[in-house]
């Protein structure tokens, strides 16, 4: 955008230059008595404009002495004023005032002091006073619009940094309010569910022993339970750690849930009397941390959804590692069909947002066939 602004405006000072040149060089070979000196003169004077507002002091030097040559040979009158008048209002804009006043001061002067000394009679001498207190007037509105034009954009750049400030004080207000938002979260997720979970696996613990104590074989489900508490147990823990976080990301160490731990997930299923295949396909490889743990989390819920709402069901969960995206399928025999489709709870709109994050595509719906489908598409590459 600056790019284009800066071309725009050298084209309009190319422009300003042209027309400036073309009035005095018509004025120049017009007029009796002048010569290649005159033109050159008008030329480079005329010239000048095109940096009047990338080095103004530069345009005001070359246009004050290349306009003051051709005043005092040609005395051509006000219309030399011109490339002076404008680089002293770049100039001024620019913040300088000595050397544009004195710019001023010399033309001005030495203008007056060459047409006087060619005045003949009153009548010119009153025209050249009259030429130069318009000249003066000139000198000086273009002095007060400069500094108007400076103090503008003094102005303009001011509130321009006061919006970003702003904008900044905003995000860091948001962020900050967000950082206590997660602390809120992680102390309330710690009151309420770290001791009751601590309780449950403590029981199941003891349970355990004591049937082993005694001699008895320990029921599937028990085990199942005090793995589950203990996974629950360490999954909080890193929860919690991670909305503590001040940078909201965890490390890889902080990440337990990743399909390397399918296998497990699986076996606590069959465990707990849910009948599980895992079919694996494409050619297994590193996946970003935010895909590894949706594609776990993805058929955990399924897994739970079938075990809570399917009745007496089996599960088949598919992995297929293709080029472009992970697919993620869990299908159950169950009770749903599409006559009569379960009512969405937070673990589909959970699934979903995860999924949605990360750019990929959902499909929850019951089967044609019976049972329930939860297909996952999730990009290797993140988020879109």
């Amino acid at each position: 955008m600056s790019s284009v602004h800066g071309w725009r405006s050298f084209a309009l000072d190319g422009a300003l230059a042209a027309v400036v040149a073309a009035m005095l060089s018509l004025t120049v070979l017009t007029a009796p008595g002048t010569g290649a000196l005159d033109l050159a003169a008008v030329l480079i004077g005329s010239a000048a404009l095109l940096a009047w507002r990338r080095a103004p002091l530069v345009a005001l030097a070359i246009s004050t002495v290349s306009m003051l040559v051709y005043a005092t040979h040609a005395e051509p009158g006000p219309p030399a004023a011109f490339p002076v008048l404008v680089s002293v209002y770049g100039a001024v804009r620019a913040g300088h005032r000595l050397l544009p006043v004195l710019a001023g001061v010399v033309f001005l002067g030495s203008s007056l002091a060459g047409s006087l000394a060619g005045a003949t009679g009153d009548a010119q001498q009153q025209q050249v006073l009259q030429n130069t207190t318009l000249l003066l007037g000139w000198f000086l509105a273009a002095g007060v619009t400069g500094t108007v034009s400076m103090h503008r954009q003094a102005y303009v750049e001011q509130a321009e940094q006061r919006a970003a400030e702003a904008e900044r004080t905003r995000e860091e207000v948001a962020r900050r309010r967000a950082g206590e938002e997660r602390l809120r979260i992680a102390r309330e997720l710690h009151d309420s569910l770290t001791h009751s979970i601590s309780v449950i696996k403590v029981q199941a613990g003891v349970a355990v022993h004591l049937a082993r104590k005694r001699g008895e074989e320990v029921p599937a489900a028990l085990l199942a339970i005090q793995e589950a508490s203990g996974d629950a147990m360490r999954e909080l823990r890193t929860t919690l750690e991670l909305l503590r976080d001040t940078d909201g990301e965890p490390g890889e160490e902080d990440c337990p849930s990743g399909l390397a731990r399918l296998g497990d997930l699986v076996e606590r299923a069959r465990s707990m009397g849910l009948p599980a295949t895992v079919t694996v396909s494409g050619e297994r490889r590193e996946l970003p941390a935010e895909v590894d743990r949706a594609a776990y989390r993805i058929v955990q819920e399924a897994l739970t959804n079938v075990s809570r709402h399917a009745g007496a069901a089996a599960a088949a969960v598919r992995i297929d590692y293709g080029g472009a995206e992970l697919v993620v399928q869990v299908d159950d025999d169950g009770e749903a069909s599409p006559d009569a489709p379960p009512v969405p709870g937070v673990g589909l709109l959970g699934m979903r947002e995860r999924v949605t994050a990360l750019g990929g595509r959902l499909l929850a719906e019951p089967r044609t066939e019976g049972g329930f489908t939860v297909r996952a598409e999730l990009p290797v590459g993140g988020p879109s």
